[in-house]
């Protein structure tokens, strides 16, 4: 027969056990490092005002949250011709328009990238207030958009 004492050491020992194996369960779920991903969908629909282009592309981007530094990649596919500039902009909702807040090098396909951001542009980043855009030729104020969002 068990007594108290040893049915409350039992349950001490299973819920400690437990925790334990909680505990490791969610640190090997957990993202490697200190950084934060992001991504945005492109399309002419998101544009301000929307086009009828069938280009698309994806954003794709990592914060390091120690050293401030973003890092993108931008994929795309059919404009209406070559990418005459490309930009992170904000801050802005969806639907309105914004400043150039990150200028692109290049806009020669995959476009990749990285800027050292201020605590105001991480603020505004991790809100959802920046979007990409592309432009063109035939869309000078840009062809396709995507609103950044934390992935």
């Amino acid at each position: 027969m068990i007594t108290f004492p040893t049915a409350i050491r039992i349950a001490f020992l299973s819920s400690a056990v437990a925790l334990a194996g909680c505990g490791s369960m969610s640190s090997s779920t957990m993202p490697m490092g200190n950084t934060t991903n992001f991504g945005a969908s492109l399309t002419a629909s998101a544009e301000v005002p929307a086009n009828d282009s069938r280009g698309g592309g994806d954003f794709t981007a990592s914060l390091n949250n120690d050293t401030k530094l973003l890092t993108w990649r931008v994929t795309y596919q059919g404009l209406s011709g070559p990418a005459t500039a490309g930009h992170i902009h904000g801050p802005a909702m969806a639907g309105a328009n914004a400043g150039v807040v990150v200028p692109f090098a290049s806009t020669m396909g995959p476009i990749e990238g990285s800027a050292t951001l201020t605590a105001s542009q991480i603020f505004d980043l991790r809100a959802g207030l920046w979007y990409v855009n592309l432009h063109t030729a035939a869309n000078p104020g840009g062809e396709i958009r995507g609103q950044v969002l934390v992935k």
